[in-house]
Formats: structure tokens, sequence, C-alpha cells
């Protein structure tokens, strides 16, 4: 009977809810955002609640109900939040900014998003966890889904409070720093929190759990009154200074700089942005994390520079991981940057469009160079969107461009289904080179299925050898010859296969889901269609409903080796031969929400024409909300027979230190015996007004004997000015 009648107090919570005008009112008011919404406006306003359960479960309504309330004055969007908990504890695992995996995920949080295009293309992402800490960031189109970046940022408001058992969020966000189209009466939210002591996370709208949080196909549209037909165009100028000294023990050398630069952002519309930077500097970003790499060809690490980041979907998502036209860690990776120049947004409702164009200067060992891409994005339908895109590096004497040259052109199509359960890709490209000709186009097409519980998918794609992206990420189409010591280019054609086969038991006691299969398979052929490599993988996971999992992890590979391979980098080197090897993991990740978190794996298996043993280890430990430290191990044996046996070790430490939510402290510890390198980068991070920092950072490397390579120092100041 009990059961009976919650159902249908539930039935009819939603029934109201759904009968409930969805709007966003135009109100001449405005309110102090200290998080206690005792302004008597939020009294008068309707709530918007009856959230649903995205996890652990994803069925019915949430136990811990939200409730919310906006409007706008025309200058300010205010947002109101009330999560009902039932207790006044609060649990956080960071109090910094923009760092989405402690501060949103591992945490109390409220999360507020807005495709203010009504294009489910991109959104703009605000985050507040309960400790004040602040996370903005965009949403982005992905070639079959949606990815999120922290690394968009602008000056808003926010402010928590406790008041029994009641958790509040009051925001404010200045609507001068939003793209708008003027053309619609309404914007798209969703809307969701994050409850780290239950792990929950419950949502507006009624998602099954094989979608995103953040998929913007199921964002709810709000009717916004008296939106502003004009934007007030918002220039933020941000001069900074930094001066940097660096040593070179091993050369006996020792420089001191002092660098200014200057960024300048300027809304040229309300959905039309124009960013320059000017002499850049990017010593205060994160340093990378060093991993060991087995395998024959080059490793992508993520662009970390902000300037290159925001609405990065535009210059980033123009290729498929592996074959990508534009890789921006491209430009300046050889030399420093002069200067660059970027617009991006909507030109029209469906029209978005980019441009992006860097100067770097020239040094002793390479010429100047200036890189292009101009992308245009245009939505054909509800189904379809295309993108051209052409991107250009050249060589510069001062002014004057160069003969020396290499430009991609291609054409990309999206494909989303109305119900939501299928998409697709398609990508055309060609590249031109100075000195090359022929043999120089990408294909690629793919097709996705995604229900809960089940997901499949199957791609097919042809990279020919004078395909070339010198802006782009290539890797597999240059094999090192290890004995000949040359590279060799190479095209080949390539087949993935992935389904995912998941069961969600409906009264688990202690089972949350069962992962029956994950299985992959990458298969490739060279230029004369003889198999060259097959890698299948296959996975099983059993996660309990504390999120603890353990799992297991099946490998096969088979390798037609064409090219000599000195895999343990001593002068033995693997030969040209046909290879086939299984390897086996079994791991264990505990639950999320407690105090001391950790993860360990153990691998054993054949590895070309001998063995493989590895042995992995992660432990985090959370002084909650002052500090949070992590470590790392892992140990790679390789045992090739009469070629020789390595072991390779990766360590790292990761110590953050939190004062507030406004002053924190960032050390890394990291040791990588394959790159015979030890790695302490710590910084001092202190943003004294919203987004203007002062940073101190300090390096420190050291070779395998622990003897110092270098060493420096570095301290920037910035201050933002918003007009």
């Amino acid at each position: 009977m009990k059961t009976i009648l919650f159902a249908s107090l539930c039935f009819m919570c939603v029934c109201l809810n759904a009968q409930k005008k969805l709007e966003i009112q135009f109100l001449e008011q405005s309110i102090s955002v200290d998080g206690k919404l005792d302004e008597t406006i939020w009294e008068s306003l309707p709530g918007y609640s009856n959230f649903y359960n995205y996890l652990p479960t994803d069925k019915g309504l949430a136990k811990n109900q939200t409730e919310f309330k906006l409007f706008h004055n025309g200058e300010f969007l205010f947002v109101s939040a009330v999560y009902h908990d039932t207790t006044s504890t609060v649990q956080l695992s960071s109090l910094k900014r923009d760092d989405i995996g402690n501060t949103v995920a591992e945490s109390e949080t409220f999360v507020f998003i807005m495709d203010t295009q009504l294009q489910q293309q991109s959104a703009y992402y605000f985050a507040v966890n309960m400790g004040g800490a602040q996370v903005d960031g965009l949403v982005e189109r992905i070639n079959d889904g949606f990815s999120l970046s922290s690394n968009w940022n602008t000056v808003w408001k926010a402010a928590t409070s406790v008041e029994g058992t009641r958790k509040h969020y009051e925001l404010a966000i200045p609507l001068k720093n939003l793209s708008f189209n003027q053309n619609n009466n309404a914007i798209a939210l969703q809307v969701y929190v994050r409850d780290i002591k239950n792990n929950s996370w419950t949502i507006f709208t009624d998602l099954s759990r094989n979608y995103r949080l953040f998929d913007l196909r199921f964002a709810q549209a709000f009717a916004i009154n008296n939106l502003p037909k004009t934007t007030a165009a918002r220039f933020a100028v941000t001069p900074s200074m930094t001066v940097n000294h660096q040593e070179d023990v091993v050369e006996d050398s020792r420089e001191t700089t002092f660098i200014p630069s200057l960024d300048v952002q300027y809304n040229l519309s309300s959905s039309l942005k124009l960013d320059a930077t000017v002499n850049p500097d990017f010593s205060q970003i994160d340093v990378d994390q060093q991993v060991t790499n087995l395998t024959r060809f080059s490793i992508f690490f993520p662009e970390q520079r902000n300037f290159f980041l925001e609405n990065a979907d535009l210059f980033s998502n123009l290729g498929q991981a592996d074959v990508n036209p534009v890789y921006s860690r491209r430009s300046g990776a050889t030399s420093d940057m002069q200067f660059g120049l970027k617009l991006s947004g909507n030109a029209t409702p469906k029209t978005r469009i980019g441009l992006l164009n860097a100067q770097t200067e020239a040094n002793e060992d390479n010429a100047a160079q200036n890189y292009a891409v101009l992308v245009g994005e245009q939505q054909l339908s509800q189904r379809f969107v295309a993108t051209g895109f052409l991107v250009n590096r050249q060589a510069t004497d001062g002014f004057a461009f160069q003969n020396d040259y290499n430009r991609v052109t291609g054409l990309n199509l999206n494909y989303k289904s109305l119900n939501r359960k299928w998409t697709g890709v398609a990508n055309v490209a060609s590249s031109f080179t100075s000195g090359e000709s022929g043999e120089n186009l990408f294909f690629n097409t793919g097709l996705f299925y995604n229900v809960r519980g089940t997901s499949l998918g199957a791609s097919v794609r042809q990279v020919q050898r004078n395909y070339l992206a010198e802006v782009g990420f290539t890797p597999r189409l240059f094999n090192f010859d290890a004995e000949a010591d040359v590279t060799v280019r190479e095209g080949y054609t390539q087949t993935s296969f992935e389904g995912i086969l998941t069961k969600f038991p409906e009264n688990g006691k202690n089972i949350n889901a069962y992962r029956y299969f994950f299985g992959t398979n990458d298969t490739f052929w060279d230029e004369q269609g003889k198999l060259q490599q097959s890698s299948s993988f296959y996975n099983t996971a059993l996660i309990f409903n504390s999120f603890s999992a353990v799992y297991m992890k099946l490998y096969h590979d088979y390798v037609n080796l064409k090219y000599s391979f000195d895999l343990l980098n001593n002068g033995n080197s693997l030969q040209p031969d046909e290879y086939s090897y299984f390897r086996a993991r079994f791991g264990y990740n505990s639950e999320r929400n407690t105090q001391l978190v950790y993860n360990t794996f153990a691998q054993y298996g054949q590895f070309y024409n001998g063995w493989n043993t590895t042995f992995g280890a992660t432990i985090n430990y959370r002084l909650l909300p002052y500090a949070n430290l992590l470590m790392s191990y892992q140990l790679d044996d390789l045992d090739l027979g009469e070629l020789g046996k390595r072991t390779f070790h990766l360590a790292r430490f990761t110590g953050e230190v939190f004062f507030n939510n406004r002053l924190n402290w960032t050390t890394f510890v990291q040791y990588s015996s394959q790159n015979e390198n030890l790695n302490i980068n710590s910084r001092l991070q202190w943003e004294y007004k919203p987004l203007s920092f002062v940073y101190v950072v300090v390096t420190d490397n050291y070779n395998e004997q622990l003897a110092r390579n270098n060493w420096g120092v570095a301290v920037k100041v910035n201050h933002r000015f918003d007009f």
C-alpha cells in the first residue's frame, strides 16, 4: 500500500511539473549573492523541482530533491537552488577553480548548463560546490557525442550556505558574457546535482545512464522574457608580466627574462567573439603527465593553453582522434609564439565560424612559421551538421610568405537521429605540401548505436601516405626503423569495431551494474592490402553499489612487423617478423566517496617474442577540504629473451593544499626511468580578484643518477580589466 501511495504521489508531482511553464522571468530587481536566499524575490518566483535519479540508479524520482528558481534583469541571470539533504554534513574534495574531477565530481556540487543558441552544438557550463569553488567551461559536440572542457573562463558570482539539512546555492551570471541568438525567445537548460556522500547524481531531465549528463539533446527549453535585443559589447583586457629565471646545470648557463604579454577579448556581437594574444607566456600551465610508451608510435598529449582551448570543438574536432588535421600544440612547439588571433562563434543562428592565426618567431633551428585555421560549420537540419575547413602552415620571413607550406582542406558530416539512438560521422580531407603530390587523401565513415545497456559502433578509414597534416596528429603514418635510423611514411586502411553490453539489476542489494561484454577490434592493412596488425580487447567488470569495481581485461595482438623496433632502447631491436601474443589484466577500484581512495591492477602475458609483467597502483588521500594527496606507481617488466631485459618505473606524486577557494599550492613530482628524468614542478596560485592571478612556479629536473640537469623559477602576475 505504501509503495502504491508513493508511486501515485511521484506521478502527480511529475504531472504538475510537466504542466508548469518553463520560463525565465524578467524582473527589474537585483540581489546580493551571499547564498542565504533571504530576498523576498525568491519567494515569489516559481520553483522547478522533481529531479530524477541518474546514478547510482537511473530509475524514478530522486529521494533527495532539488528546487531551483531563476530570473534576469537584463544585466544578470540569477539562479537559486536548494538541495534537500538528510544531513547538514558537507563533503568536499577540492577548493580549486576549474578542477572538474574533484571540485565537481568528488564533492557536493550544483551544475547549471545553458545552450543559448538552441542548436544542441555547444553550451556554457557553470558549477559551484558547497565550498564556493567555481568551475566554468564549455560543453562541445564531438563526432559521436559531447565533451566538456573547463578552459573557458568568465567572471561570475556564486555563494553557498547550509540551513539545517538544506544546502543553498546562489549564482549571478552576467548576460554580456554569453552569446545569444536574438531570433530565439528561449534557451535550453540542463541542471543537475552531485552528492558525493551517497554517490548520487540527480538531474532535472529524466535521462538514462547511457547518455552523458551534459548531452545537449536532453536540455529543456525555457522561455526567456525581455532578453535585450543587443548585448553590451564585452571588452576584456588582461596584461601580464612574467619574470623567468632558468639555469642549465649541464651546459653551465643561466638566463633571466622579463616577458610582458597582453590578452584581449572582444564581443563583436552577442554570438561572435574575437580573441587576441601578444607575446603569450604559458609558464603557469600544468606540466604534462609522464607515461611509459611501449608502442611504436607517438602519444597524444592534450593542449593546456587557454588561448587554443576556448571554442576548441571548432578547431580540434575536424577529424578523428588519431587522424586529426589540427593539433594546436604544434603551434609554438619548437619556437616562441609572437601573437595569436582567433575569431569564433555564431555568424547566423545555424552557422558557426572559426578563424585562428598564430605566428611563431624564428630561432637557430627553425624558420618562423604562420599557422592558420579556417572553419565553417552549418546545421543543415535537425539531423545533419556539415563542417568545412582549411588548415595552413607556411614559413615566413618578416611579412613575406616562403614557398614552404603544408595545407589540409576537408569536409565533415555529422548525423544524429531524432530518437537519440544513432549517431554517425563521415570525413574526407586532402593535403597539399610543397615538394609532395599524389596519394594525399583521408577518408573515414562511422556509425554508432546507443541505448540503455547496449552500445555498438563501427568505422572504416583510409589514410594515404602523403596525407601530411603537419599542424595535426597522424602518428601511424610514421614508422621508425631503429636499425636503419630512418622514418618511413606509409599509408594504411583501418577498420574498428566496438560493443558494450551492460546489465543493471533492478533491485540489486550489492551490485549496481555488470558489464559482461566490452570488446573492441582495430585492424590495419598496408598500401598493398596486406594485413599489418589486428588488436583485440575484451573487458568484463562488476560494479558495486558503492561504485567500487573489480574487472578483467584480455588483450590479443597480431603484428606483422615491417620495420625493426628497439623496444628496450638498448640497441637490440625486434626484427621484422610476424608476432602474435596474449595478455591478461585484473584490477580493483575502490569506492570514491571515502577519505582514502585506491586502485590497483596486475597484468601478465606475452609481448612480441617475450613476456611482459605490469603492476600499477594509485592511492588518493583527502584531508578534506584542506589538502588532496595522490600517489601512483607503475612497473613494466619486459623480458625479450636474447634481446635483453628491462624494467621501466613510472612514479607520480601530486600534492594540493587549499588555503581557501582563491589560494592553492600544487606540487607535482614525476619520475620516469624510460625518459631518465625526475621532474619537480611546484606552483602557488592566488586569484586575488576574479580571473586575475599571481603565479609562482618552480621547476627542477634531474637525471636517473639524481644529478640536476636544470632548474628555474617564474613569477607571473596578470590583471583582468572588464569594460
